[in-house]
């Protein structure tokens, strides 16, 4: 079995959608990113080429890359998991932390999980996703930025 952590966090912006777990989240400020700016899959990717020992997302796929500007990062997910079989393991379970100001996720985790859930080839079940805010403090307090987290669980077929 193998563990991988990430830790991901993107500027808010007006005029840029705001994407998390695959979810469009209709809201005046959007993620920053070179994809879709999606940072929960950023860290659901990252955390799965971590346990992997592959580096990181950059170097995947490259910010420089014109070949990812705009993609989906489900896509992104979908290419890591192609790794993740080629080299014998399967996902376990993961577990992933959003934490943003506004707006309120808790309507919208259901929809996040199913989505984490597919990528992943497992159950819903083996997918949490928790969000939290932090209290007006920082630069995710102050509407700055989105910052996510996520702890995947690999083991070898």
């Amino acid at each position: 079995m193998r563990i991988g952590h990430s830790t991901d966090i993107h500027r808010l912006e007006p005029g840029n959608k705001l994407i998390i777990g695959g979810v469009i989240i209709h809201h005046y400020l959007g993620s920053v990113g070179h994809s879709d700016g999606d940072c929960l899959l950023h860290t659901v990717c990252e955390s799965l080429i971590g346990a992997l020992a592959l580096g990181d997302l950059g170097k995947l796929f490259p910010d420089t890359s014109e070949e990812y500007r705009g993609i989906s990062s489900s896509l992104l997910v979908k290419a890591v998991m192609i790794e993740v079989k080629r080299m014998g393991y399967k996902v376990v379970n993961i577990d992933s932390t959003v934490f943003l100001e506004e707006p309120k996720l808790s309507n919208y985790i259901p929809e996040m999980r199913k989505n984490i859930a597919e990528l992943l080839e497992i159950e819903v079940d083996r997918v949490s996703v928790k969000a939290t805010t932090s209290e007006k403090v920082g630069i995710v307090g102050r509407m700055e930025a989105i910052m996510t987290e996520s702890t995947v669980l690999v083991e070898k077929i």
